[in-house]
């Protein structure tokens, strides 16, 4: 038997599991995205027939559910350890990194109508967090709400841009101010050679500077919150 068709069936001896398919998935979709993602592509790469995997996975919509679920289990879960305010930034850093390394997962991190354990374990925890730190309910889901806005639009502008690096974004902004009518655009022309050009500057150093945005506001408020209850209390 040659060695192609001794590997094969090999590794259709072994049996496969639901936990064996995703892993597969998530290899698939982070080599060439999530709509390239079919159950004959899995099976090849799994080295079984497309019809061992409905075994373990009914059809595609599952997959891309568990495969969220994978995702969201890589994100580190925030505690009430050293507050609602770490631990929301430690989370939005874990956050963004993840995303970054599965850069289809974007657009269908909160599109499951049947999310997975991690994905509620997560969700839990985060709203636990703010909970504890004297967010009402409806200023949780607010705070929660602007959070992520924040996070999957940062990630999603990120992966969009042109450059890969400080000196690709130099390239870039030079060759764009170059080409730009001379005094037609003073504002944009300032902010380039003044801000983006500048040595050592790194466009993913915005993020934590937005998100401290974030947090200050959302601080701010749960203070003038908390005044407000107390002043109605006396």
């Amino acid at each position: 038997m040659p060695e192609k068709n001794k590997a094969r069936s090999a590794q259709k001896r072994t049996p496969i599991t639901r936990d064996a398919v995703l892993a597969a998935a998530l290899e698939l979709a982070d080599a060439e995205g999530s709509n390239a993602l079919t159950m004959r592509k899995l099976a090849d790469r799994i080295g079984v027939e497309a019809m061992s995997i409905y075994y373990h996975v009914p059809n595609k919509e599952a997959i891309l559910t568990g495969l969220v679920d994978l995702v969201f289990a890589e994100i580190d879960l925030p505690t009430t350890q050293h507050g609602w305010r770490t631990a929301m930034h430690a989370r939005a850093v874990s956050a963004r990194n993840v995303l970054v390394r599965h850069r289809w997962a974007i657009g269908l991190m909160d599109s499951r109508r049947d999310p997975g354990l991690a994905t509620l374990r997560h969700h839990d925890a985060v709203i636990g967090v703010l909970r504890a730190g004297g967010f009402s309910i409806a200023g949780a889901a607010h705070a929660f709400s602007a959070l992520d806005s924040y996070i999957y639009g940062f990630v999603l502008q990120e992966l969009s841009l042109p450059f890969d690096s400080s000196e690709e974004l130099t390239e870039v902004a030079e060759a764009i101010v170059t080409d730009m009518p001379v005094g037609e655009f003073p504002h944009l022309t300032e902010m380039a050679i003044g801000h983006a050009m500048l040595p050592g500057y790194n466009y993913s150093n915005e993020f934590e500077i937005g998100l401290e945005l974030i947090l200050d506001s959302l601080e701010h408020r749960l203070s003038l919150a908390e005044w407000r209850e107390t002043a109605e209390a006396l």
